[in-house]
């Protein structure tokens, strides 16, 4: 799990490219000083298991299906990079829960400037916009960010000067796949309430209040 607080900006260094799959050796600083072999490192947001270290690299292999569920495929040598490790019992949880699988990506439409803020636009799939509130978390590029404004199919963030600096979306622009991850606690309530509802297409106000009872008993 991470919190979607990035501690590092990374670099490409060497793509290894098969038939459907990567292999990436990333350059960094920060993130390798308690790493080992067998570690998971959240890069642009994905979960990557390390499988190779130097003194200021670190490797991880990229299967097929991660490729088809993120925007790595447009991966290239020399690009910029988030980086977060696991957090442990001790970390703060500054962010929010962030478990490193992907639900999909979206596509920026917009970007403003707006004082020291930039306002970002983002398009994505009814089936992520689904769980996207207005002020509720959601991850981008393995960044946590509080949702603005949601319209049809796109939500807004509006990034701080200290996120601007602190990860790779101060270079983000128009066009541009990002990696999505929705906030995991809102999956969990839709499908307690589903399980506990199924016979019920139009639940009581008793009813109601027995499903919610019994979703705080088993959270």
């Amino acid at each position: 799990m991470f919190t979607g607080i990035v501690e590092e900006i990374g670099t490409i260094k060497n793509i290894r490219r098969g038939t459907q799959s990567i292999s990436l050796e990333i350059e960094a600083h920060t993130i390798l000083e308690d790493t080992k072999v067998g570690d998971s490192i959240s890069t642009n947001g994905v979960c990557l298991t390390v499988t190779d270290m130097s003194s200021n690299t670190f490797s991880a292999d990229v299967m097929p299906q991660t490729m088809r569920m993120t925007s790595f495929s447009t991966l290239k040598a020399g690009d910029k990079v988030n980086l977060e490790r696991a957090l442990t019992l001790q970390t703060r949880l500054g962010g929010h829960m962030v478990s490193g699988h992907i639900d999909g990506v979206g596509k920026v439409t917009r970007r403003e400037q707006d004082d020291t803020a930039i306002w970002v636009w983002i398009e994505t799939t009814p089936a992520i916009m689904r769980y996207i509130i207005a002020q509720g978390s959601i991850t981008v590029q393995g960044v946590s960010l509080t949702v603005a404004k949601v319209q049809n199919n796109a939500f807004s963030i509006s990034l701080i000067p200290h996120t601007q600096g602190a990860t790779t979306l101060h270079s983000i622009k128009a066009g541009d796949i990002v990696n999505l991850e929705n906030d995991i606690v809102a999956k969990y309530v839709e499908k307690f309430t589903l399980e506990g509802n199924l016979d019920k297409k139009t639940p009581s106000d008793d009813s109601k209040d027995a499903l919610y009872r019994d979703f705080m008993l088993r959270a």
